[in-house]
Formats: C-alpha cells, structure tokens, sequence
C-alpha cells in the first residue's frame, strides 16, 4: 500500500442523483456530472457544546456533537444542458414537453418508438440526437404515414439498432401560403393565423416564446419584424396572438411561403397539484487514498438535498455562470474499500458555455403596454446583470434527531439586478411611479437557446451613477410578482424555454 501525502482538486469530481423519496436513491440511479468551477459551502457543518461546570481547575470538558447542517453550493458555467435537470428542483416543476421520445431503432427513413409517434404529423420538425449514427441527429422533416411506433422523416436516415437516441418536437412547418400575419394596430396585438392548420397542436401555453422564421427566404416572412422571438398570450384553433416581438409586425399575406416556427420545452413555477417537490444526492469523489489502487476513490454524499437559491450572473467579457445551493438533511462519507454508491455513471457531454458578448440576442425591460408587442425598452445596453431565485427555505429540527429531518419551503422569489446605461428618464419615473413592468433574456448559440422571462415586476433603486469621465449608468432592481395581474392565464413569476434547435437566423 502507497498511502498519497495529499489529493489535488483536479482528482475530485461531482455529480448528483435525483432520489426516489427524501433521502432515498431508486434500485439504479443515473448520476450525472457536473462541472463545478468552485465550491461553497459544501458538506455537513457540525456543531458542538462543550460541558463548563464551575470547577477549581476552570477547564471544560470534552465537547459533543449537537447539530449538523448539510449543505451543497457551487458555480458552474452555464451551457445548454446543464442546467435544464436540476432547474427543475428549483422552479418545484416539472418540466413541459412536446413530445419527447426514446428511440433505439431506425430505418432508412423513419425513427422507430416504444409508444408516442402518433402524436407527430406531417409538418412537424423534429429534432433528434444521442444516435451512433450522425446521420439520424439533428434537424429532421416529418412525413405522413406514421403511426405510435413509427415516425417517417423526409430525410435519408442510416438503418441501425440498439442506440441510445431521442426525438423531440421543436417546431413546425406550415403549408404554402397557410401561415400569415395580422398586424392592424389601433391597440389590436399582431397575431399569426392559419386556415388549414390546427395551432391548438402545438401544445402552446400563454407566457411560451416561440421563434418564428426559418433559415431560407421561402421558410421566413419578407418583413423582417415579423421573424423572431414572440411572446404567446393566447392560442386558438386558427390563431396565435402574441404580446411580446423582437421586432415591429407587420401585415403580410403567406404568398407561397411555408412558414417555420420553432418552440422549445417549457419551465414555469406551477399551482396547485402540478407543483412537484424533488430531492438529490450530491456526490464528491476526493480521490484514490492508495496511488497503487487509483481507480478505488473515496466519497462524501449530501443527501435528501432540495434545492435552495440559483443565481444566474451575466458580465461584460465573461461567461455566464449559475451558482446553486441546496439545503440537505444529511452528510456522509464512504471510504475507499466501501467504494461508491451503486448506479451507472454516463460520460459528461462536451458543449460550449454561453458568453455575455456574442450569445445574447435580445435583453428586454420595458413597461408593460397591453395594445402593443414592441413597449420601448428602459435601455439600450447593460453593463452586467444577475438573475436570482430564492425557495426560502429552513430547517426542520427535531430532539432525537442530528440533522433536520425534513426542510420547509417558503415563498417562492424571483429577483434581479441590472446596471444599465442610462439614455433617458423614463426608468428612472418608471421606479417612481411603481409601473408594472415585464422582462425578458434570449441566449442563443450553435442552433439551440434558452429564453427567459418575467411576466410581471416591479422596479427599484434607479439612482443614477455619475462619475467623471465614465457613462451615466443606472442600477436596478427587479421584484417579480405573478403574472396574473396582467393576465389570469399567465399566473406564473417565471418562465423558461428551452429550444433543442433554432435556424441560423436567431444567432443575430
């Protein structure tokens, strides 16, 4: 045995498991990695009191262990899958999908299902990925002709089986001349209309970002306003109206055009029975002990973890990072000659970070404007931002217990800060005049993204920083609230969408 004199950071690894109960895995849990670029807080902090009774010689005794707090923090980078999992602990949700299959087999021209293809039609776009084949990922066009085991593409597919894929709906393309825009103003929000397509199936919820446009001239509109990211508010058989643009709509007829839309996977804070309470393991490898045994690691593992308070930060020049923090019930150890907890161990997939300079496509904060899609925005750029969410949790302790044996949620809080260069007053009165304000963030890079947005908040600070030699900048802070107020259907304080792929044109 050749005991190591100390173990390097970089020989430690984490990854969690979502447990079946609190403090409970399932028989073969999936641990998945995670990239942590710095901890905080991470493990059980013991507290001990020591006897003092008065005594000739003014000495304590040996003190005992009382109380252990467990907790779990750490940042990593933000990339288009990694946060999607364990956001769901944080919003207590699940997240809504359109669609999304396992698929193990293909033929040459159709994806193979357990269960589910009927819910595709001729004119979905389907996005597939996770094949040995490259051929059967990506951007795929479906055909007619399927059924619940069989999903027929236009597109030539390699013939295998026994793989490890998914498929998934991620948007649609209409018939020529089907999809137009309505745009008449006067107070009247733009809308998309159909009259053969049914638009109540896809799935849509009010408060969901959609991408309207595709990459060639006959999939996007003529008028550049009416491509990009909207806002849904409301969906009818023959219609999508939208609350929310990138840019100014504008009436135009569909011509020959076959339109494309691209939506993605949708993540809101939910009511009543559809609220969904998780609970992880933290597991931390710190290294082999004996360096003639270096694939036998100790561990340590935070268990009955619940998700606390996420921060997504955003500066000048740097990548975006999310810091999370999870309050846990317990902390244990297992030695090397114990070994890890059961369960498969997949391989971490590679993928570029989101940065603040080319991957932010559009950043909005304007006052809420009921007959408009496009309300002025209160800036033209920021300087740095963050995003934050807080369950407000505590412990619950209990005599007989080391630890907490369960941890209370409170109220759900979403907050924000941003320091914007100041341009004019109209944030600053908007503060003042507690004006009912609405937000939204749009990262896009290598065909995917992410969509974020407040349906309702409020302002503060807006005290105007001027200083010699520098812009005027303007710090704020974002108080979100339910949408309600605004519209009963979007009684949600935080919304995101999460795209597996959108056309060349949204990375602008």
């Amino acid at each position: 045995m050749a005991q190591v004199k100390k173990i390097d950071s970089n020989f430690t690894g984490l990854r969690y498991a979502e447990e079946a109960s609190p403090g409970v895995l399932p028989p073969t849990p999936v641990w998945i990695p995670l990239e942590p670029n710095s901890y905080d807080d991470f493990g059980g902090e013991v507290t001990t009191v020591a006897r003092n009774p008065i005594n000739p010689s003014r000495q304590r005794k040996k003190g005992v262990v009382v109380d252990l707090e467990a907790t779990a923090g750490f940042e990593q980078d933000l990339t288009q899958e990694n946060l999607q999992d364990l956001l769901q602990g944080f919003m207590f949700a699940d997240m809504r999908r359109k669609n999304e299959l396992p698929s193990t087999d293909t033929t040459t021209s159709a994806y193979t299902v357990a269960s589910g293809g009927d819910g595709y039609v001729a004119g979905d776009l389907l996005f597939a990925k996770g094949f040995d084949e490259p051929t059967n990922n990506g951007l795929k066009h479906v055909d007619s002709g399927g059924s619940a085991t069989t999903i027929p593409v236009t597109e030539t597919l390699v013939a295998s089986s026994g793989q490890n894929g998914t498929v998934v709906r991620v948007g649609f393309q209409f018939d020529a001349g089907d999809a137009e825009i309505s745009a008449p103003g006067g107070g009247v929000l733009p809308r998309l209309t159909t009259t053969v397509k049914d638009c109540e199936d896809f799935g849509l919820i009010p408060g969901e970002w959609i991408y309207i446009g595709g990459d060639l001239a006959v999939e996007s509109f003529n008028t550049p306003g009416n491509n990009g990211f909207v806002r849904v508010k409301s969906v009818s058989q023959n219609e999508i109206v939208f609350d929310k643009s990138q840019g100014t709509m504008a009436d135009e007829a569909g011509g020959s055009k076959t339109i494309k839309i691209f939506f993605g996977r949708v993540l809101k804070n939910e009511t009543g029975s559809l609220i969904k309470r998780r609970t992880y393991q933290f597991e931390r490898t710190l290294g082999a002990p004996d360096d003639a045994n270096p694939g036998d690691l100790q561990a340590e593992y935070i268990t009955n973890c619940i998700a606390s308070e996420f921060t997504l930060n955003m500066q000048t020049g740097e990548i975006l990072t999310t810091e999370m923090s999870f309050l846990a019930g317990q902390h244990e150890t297992r030695t090397a000659a114990q070994g890890l907890k059961a369960g498969t161990r997949p391989q971490i997939a590679e993928a570029d970070a989101f940065n603040a300079a080319n991957d932010v496509a559009r950043i909005n904060l304007s006052v809420i404007d009921p007959t408009t899609s496009t309300p002025s925005n209160l800036f033209a750029y920021i300087q740095e931002g963050s995003i934050s969410i807080n369950n407000n949790l505590s412990y619950n302790k209990a005599v007989s217990v080391l630890g907490a044996f369960d941890v209370t949620a409170g109220t759900f809080e979403v907050s924000g800060e941003l320091t914007a260069y100041f341009t004019n007053v109209e944030a600053i009165q908007a503060v003042q005049d507690n004006a009912d304000v609405t937000f939204d963030l749009h990262l896009v890079k290598a065909n995917a993204g992410i969509s974020i947005d407040f349906p309702m908040l409020s302002l503060g600070d807006g005290l105007a920083n001027v200083e010699q030699d520098e812009a005027v900048t303007l710090p704020l802070e974002l108080q979100a609230a339910t949408g309600a107020k605004y519209d009963p259907n979007m009684d949600h304080t935080m919304l995101w969408v999460f795209y597996d792929y959108l056309p060349n044109r949204a990375d602008t």
